[in-house]
């Protein structure tokens, strides 16, 4: 489908950094990766290695059934160049790095250190030596339950403790960038909850609007997790929901920017709840709410995150001017351009 933003926001900037070489955004074929090819193949630009596994998951190959690029490898082919640094690489000018394991519930920790953490480092250490810019995705997750603060102008990282393996990985990175001083010269784009089209691939890891909007077409119904935190009653537990569409237009302008440095969130800069999130997707299918509180599962109670909220003061400074989607205007878009006529992004 056409590029759909709502009538304030905008592309306000010119892409000629990005255009001048061959991009590499690897994770290309998962929700932020292929938003990032289509964000590009909207400014007419196609000159793109796509670097993911090919799946047999259909709903994961769908997301690039209308999507331009000129190569596909794998991340296993894609090491292996820059292991043996191959002279085809001389052509890349910029990586985005969005490929990882992004689950939250792995155990694997030796698996996370491999793809998250030392894949990271690998492609960092050869963009840094040969002239690339480097855009890389660490997370929210990061900061901890956010009892700490969650400003990406905080320079002490060291203090924030991950609730989980996921976390951990990404978080040994950002440690690892600011010994070595890297983050003088890559982004590093801690994405808060990204959610919209091209994300029915992920299971059980996709946004509640997928799950819910599912949920509401076969039984009229949504359900959600009951809080166990004195502070928040049912359903007021709040989060950070970003619009896929606007992830990309942040994460695009950063990567245009060689002067736009450091950790950056991505987020709406505005905690909404779990109830504001299904009163809009029952408001744009057009139903009265109709949500049941059911309980946490015991696993995920100590990991629970109550709030998250981004400061995206860095961000303005540094000169992004777009106003951002409303969560209304978001899940209305998403749902009824994408959810409802079973959709994927497209050029």
């Amino acid at each position: 489908m056409p590029w759909k933003l709502p009538g304030h926001a905008r592309w306000n900037f010119l892409m000629s950094n990005l255009a001048r070489g061959t991009i590499v955004v690897t994770g290309g074929a998962g929700l932020i990766g292929s938003a990032i090819i289509w964000g590009l193949n909207n400014r007419n630009i196609e000159n793109l290695w796509l670097v993911d596994w090919a799946e047999p998951n259909n709903l994961k190959e769908r997301n690039l059934k209308d999507l331009s690029y000129s190569r596909r490898l794998t991340p296993e082919d894609f090491r292996k160049m820059i292991a043996d640094k191959s002279g085809e690489l001389s052509e890349i000018s910029t990586i985005f790095h969005l490929g990882a394991c992004s689950s939250t519930t792995e155990t694997n920790e030796a698996y996370l250190n491999d793809n998250n953490l030392g894949y990271t480092k690998e492609l960092c250490e050869w963009s840094l030596g040969n002239g690339v810019r480097f855009v890389y995705a660490s997370s929210a997750s990061t900061y901890g339950d956010g009892s700490l603060g969650m400003d990406d102008q905080d320079l002490d990282l060291k203090k924030f403790t991950p609730l989980n393996l996921y976390g951990w990985s990404k978080h040994k990175f950002d440690l690892l960038a600011q010994e070595n001083g890297w983050l003088d010269q890559i982004v590093g784009l801690k994405y808060f909850n990204v959610y919209g089209p091209n994300e029915e691939h992920k299971g059980g890891m996709r946004s509640v609007v997928s799950k819910a909007y599912e949920q509401i077409a076969s039984t009229e119904e949504m359900t959600l997790f009951k809080s166990h935190h004195p502070n928040y009653r049912d359903g007021e537990q709040m989060r950070d929901f970003l619009y896929v569409k606007d992830a990309v237009l942040m994460s695009l302008w950063l990567g245009e920017k060689p002067d736009a440095n450091g950790l950056f969130n991505l987020g709406s800069g505005k905690a909404r709840t779990w109830l504001d999130l299904g009163r809009a997707i029952f408001s744009a299918l057009g139903m009265e709410p109709n949500i049941r509180f059911v309980e946490m599962p015991e696993v995920l109670r100590d990991k629970y995150q109550y709030f998250t909220e981004a400061k995206i003061e860095k961000l303005r400074e540094v000169g992004y001017g777009n106003e951002l989607f409303s969560l209304e205007e978001a899940v209305h878009d998403y749902v009824v351009q994408y959810l409802k006529p079973d959709h994927r992004l497209g050029a």
